[in-house]
């Protein structure tokens, strides 16, 4: 199967490398060297990963990263970074990355962390459980499962496609209480040992947007101890 890979790396000689590698995978390579063109054309194309370089002229990495996850339509990213501080990998993480590489780094790995992460998202596309309607409500709450979009209280809430990801996986499965590293291999297609703090940035981020009170939640709780559930009590239909 032929995939589309966008190349976001400010070195030319390490962006033709990459690129000659990724075409032995058969992949189509598409290369920017900043990160404005980079950011155009990865909101202009549609690809099966990108590769993206931490520091960029233009826009570094991270914005990148942090405009193109504001975005509904979820891309996979590879990281590619001369920093190996502990807090860059988390940073990237944070943000949205699904994994990162330090420089410098052997074609292998390279070559090899591509491959697990289209091996992720092939069994991620069969991971959620289908939805059994195109409309779920709860309490005050709608999510509409076809235009991946929420209300809350008939107001339109901005997510990111992981938030919603990870929204849904929970309205669909009320009650059930998933660890922080069961959400990981189901929302996200991957575990990430050692970041599982992930999950926990993006449900405090998803209770701010959905809440009335982020401190004390109505529909994502946690279960001290264990992980977390959708509260179960919440009338809830389906259309």
């Amino acid at each position: 199967m032929s995939r589309s890979v966008l190349v976001i790396e400010d070195d030319r000689d390490i962006a033709q490398l990459v690129k000659i590698h990724l075409e032995e995978l058969h992949c189509r390579v598409k290369l920017a060297h900043d990160g404005i063109v980079g950011l155009a054309e990865a909101e202009s194309g549609a690809f099966n990963l990108i590769i993206l370089d931490l520091m960029l002229p233009g826009i570094d990495g991270l914005e990148v990263t942090r405009r193109l996850r504001a975005k509904t339509n979820y891309t996979p990213l590879l990281m590619l970074t001369a920093k190996s501080t502990e807090l860059d990998r988390v940073l990237g993480l944070e943000m949205g990355a699904d994994d990162y590489l330090t420089k410098p780094f052997s074609v292998l790995e390279l070559t090899a962390r591509v491959k697990a992460i289209f091996r992720r998202m092939d069994k991620l596309a069969g991971a959620l459980p289908p939805a059994t309607g195109k409309i779920f409500e709860a309490g005050l709450l709608r999510i509409d499962n076809e235009c991946r979009s929420v209300f809350i209280e008939g107001k339109a809430v901005e997510l990111t496609a992981k938030e919603f990801d990870l929204l849904l996986f929970f309205a669909q499965n009320p009650g059930r209480v998933y660890s922080r590293e069961h959400l990981l291999n189901r929302v996200w297609g991957y575990s990430h040992s050692g970041y599982e703090h992930t999950v926990n940035s993006h449900i405090n981020r998803l209770r701010a947007k959905i809440e009335r009170d982020p401190s004390d939640p109505q529909f994502v709780q946690t279960v001290w101890g264990v992980g977390y559930k959708f509260n179960e009590q919440l009338k809830k239909g389906q259309a």
